[in-house]
């Protein structure tokens, strides 16, 4: 069995804008870090390639799979993908991918169980532990938690969670629940959130970035015909968690 990590550095939905993933890559307490799990959702968006090169060339660093890597990785076999028609910036990614990116893609694990000293098993996800892309909010209900988390093992008490974008920690039924929030995406403030594990105790992180020099990175990086739009849109979060709440929100199973 593998040693207990005394601290974890945990990202998530970096989705292909390399400015902000390398701008907390460089935080001390990121490059300190024992591993730094990365919870999903790396490369749909305008830099995929940069990105999972960089990720793929770091041995501290464990990637989860998310459902848009699920995705990337189908249009890049040229499948259809279940939910009908993708976006358009997935359809263009996907398409820069190499094999290799595409064999990186289906080697990636969900979800990911590591031992942290002070936690003791922790799972790291996208959704949730059983799916991919299942929504679970700050202020989902105790009956739906307890449904997505009722194949895990009584000795995990941490679990962590992407595929919102919005961080925040909480407890379900005495166990500890975090999402890091997002990288490439975030709703409610600009910059690269992300959290750190260490001593028993959880801290929500963001890095504040220069958002203006981060949009002209990605739009001078990227070939994705509608690059400028979309860094506008994502890189300098227009949309708010009060957006994001009420879009995602029915997908909770709330009445």
């Amino acid at each position: 069995m593998n040693p207990a990590a005394d601290s974890v550095a945990v990202l998530s939905d970096v989705h292909g804008v390399l400015p902000v993933l390398e701008a907390v890559l460089a935080e001390p307490d990121v490059r300190s870090a024992d591993v730094v799990v990365v919870c999903g959702d790396h490369a749909a968006g305008p830099q995929p390639v940069e990105v999972l090169d960089l990720l793929a060339s770091r041995p501290d660093v464990v990637l989860v799979r998310g459902n848009a890597d699920r995705d990337l990785l189908a249009l890049g076999r040229g499948e259809q993908l279940a939910a009908g028609e993708p976006h358009e910036v997935d359809a263009w990614a996907a398409a820069q991918l190499s094999e290799h990116h595409l064999r990186l893609l289906a080697q990636m694990p969900h979800p990911v169980t590591l031992d942290v000293r002070g936690f003791g098993p922790v799972v790291f996800c996208h959704g949730t532990p059983r799916d991919d892309d299942e929504v679970v909010l700050v202020d989902t209900r105790l009956e739906k938690w307890a449904e997505a988390f009722a194949g895990l093992p009584d000795e995990v008490r941490t679990v962590v969670c992407g595929h919102t974008h919005m961080p925040f920690v909480r407890l379900v039924d005495r166990r500890v629940v975090v999402n890091p929030g997002s990288i490439g995406m975030p709703y409610g403030r600009p910059g690269g959130h992300w959290a750190l594990l260490r001593d028993g105790d959880v801290s929500l992180r963001r890095v504040e970035v220069d958002v203006d020099d981060a949009v002209r990175r990605v739009v001078a990086g990227s070939s994705y015909p509608g690059r400028q739009a979309w860094a506008d849109t994502y890189v300098r979060a227009t949309a708010s968690d009060k957006d994001a709440l009420e879009a995602f929100g029915p997908r909770d199973g709330r009445s």
